[in-house]
């Protein structure tokens, strides 16, 4: 975002003018060729055993080149380079075996779309299963997850990566005489109290994030965290929360019944193997697998081209297209940007898609995405951010600080309160959406 400095006022040079969508869901839906809404358990399960294969051919490559590093096979210089070369190995297993699990999470996160099969019962069965083995409580997050889906971007209904409020940062209220409420000018003084207020610094921007990605996931389940603002203790393993109607309280329970059972799974595994032998072999492909769930979803959510809606202008289809595709680990090369599609079953690449139509499995989504951005191009609107990684997090996380209290259409502000984007609405406004949330 580039700034210009007068007269004591800082502005915007030009900010992103981000088209706000006035289209239907059956405009959005009739872009889509029709066989991508085919589901086949057949092909799903295909897709599974190929990742359970790789995670397999992984391990067996790293088994056997482990026993060859050794001076018997190898000659190093010193000693010490043989540990350095066999935590690299494995440091290398858990990264790649890591974006692997996370290719497993996306099919049975499309199983809690009912996208695996075309049956319900085969749908939730193969989701509870691959879900529970991940520690994940299946249909407590399906449930929640659901209503993300209906109510993307909305402020007080969407369930995760909502943003905060001007207000909820207890800054200073709106000046009108320092500061625009679209982010497009403020003044150096306003600016200067923003900035102090936020502490928003370079080391602060890098360990935070860092926090996110190694804890947010497990901390968003025990304790909502980035999520609605919903009473303390609020999380997903306790059937009587919010979040949740009495009728699903068995559901939730069969959810925590399916973490107990694979903490117990861990703990007899690493009373027969010990800790080390479970750690380097799930435990750190699992810690990737979080840290990889988070980076993506929040990139996919969180932008300064993201804007976010009150009750007044959402709709579904406004919500749909409140995302962007991104290319997981592209920022990296066009091969490791392969490498991060693929193994992730393109869900960061084709993330609109999703959103338009949940229940398009994930080998279809490709088609269905490119024929959607032919739709969306035509209407004038892009949504393809840049290629995910750690920079990009660095980048998005100073970009994007908090939203006002004020407006029904707004976009993220920075630590100074400018903001890179504001919208533009063509013809009348949208009414709500008439979505039905409480199911």
């Amino acid at each position: 975002m580039k700034t210009v400095s007068k007269d004591g006022v800082t502005s915007v040079v030009a900010q992103n003018e981000v088209i706000i969508p006035d289209l239907t869901v059956k405009d959005l839906l009739s872009a889509v060729p029709p066989h991508c809404f085919q589901r086949s358990a057949i092909r799903s399960s295909l897709y599974l055993i190929w990742d359970l294969f790789l995670i397999a051919v992984i391990y067996k490559i790293t088994t056997f080149i482990e026993p060859l590093l050794t001076p018997e096979h190898i000659f190093l210089p010193s000693p010490i380079f043989y540990t350095i070369a066999r935590f690299s190995l494995w440091s290398l297993y858990g990264f790649i075996t890591g974006l692997v699990f996370t290719g497993l999470w996306v099919i049975g996160h499309e199983c809690g779309h009912q996208a695996f099969s075309d049956s319900k019962f085969i749908n939730n069965l193969a989701g509870w299963i691959i879900h529970s083995c991940l520690g994940v409580p299946y249909h407590s997050w399906r449930i929640t997850h659901a209503k993300h889906h209906a109510s993307t971007g909305h402020m007080t209904l969407d369930q995760v990566f909502v943003p905060s409020t001007r207000s909820d940062l207890g800054l200073p209220p709106l000046n009108p005489n320092g500061e625009d409420l679209f982010g497009s000018s403020v003044s150096n003084k306003v600016m200067n109290e923003l900035y102090e207020a936020l502490g928003d610094s370079p080391i602060g921007a890098l360990f935070t994030p860092a926090s996110y990605l190694l804890f947010g996931w497990p901390m968003y389940l025990f304790r909502n965290a980035l999520g609605q603002a919903y009473p303390s203790g609020t999380n997903h393993f306790n059937p009587n929360a919010v979040m949740f109607s009495p009728h699903q309280f068995g559901q939730i329970i069969l959810s925590d019944v399916g973490v107990l059972l694979w903490l117990s799974v861990l703990a007899a595994c690493i009373h027969q193997s010990g800790f080390f032998q479970v750690f380097r072999l799930y435990l750190v492909p699992y810690l990737w697998t979080n840290h990889w769930l988070v980076l993506i979803t929040f990139l996919q959510h969180t932008d300064p081209l993201v804007p976010h809606y009150r009750s007044e202008e959402f709709t579904f289809t406004r919500g749909a297209l409140a995302t962007l595709d991104r290319n997981l680990l592209g920022d990296l090369g066009s091969f490791m940007g392969w490498v991060g599609a693929t193994a992730t079953h393109g869900i960061s690449e084709t993330h609109v898609a999703h959103h338009v139509s949940s229940k398009i499995p994930h080998y279809n989504a490709w088609a269905a995405s490119s024929a959607l951005k032919k739709r969306l191009a035509a209407a004038g609107i892009q949504l393809e951010g840049r290629p995910s990684g750690w920079a990009e997090v660095y980048r998005v996380f100073r970009e994007c600080k908090f939203v006002e209290d004020d407006g029904n259409i707004i976009f993220y502000k920075n630590a100074q309160g400018l903001a890179a984007s504001r919208p533009l609405v063509a013809g009348d406004t949208a009414s709500d959406s008439g979505i039905e949330f409480e199911k």
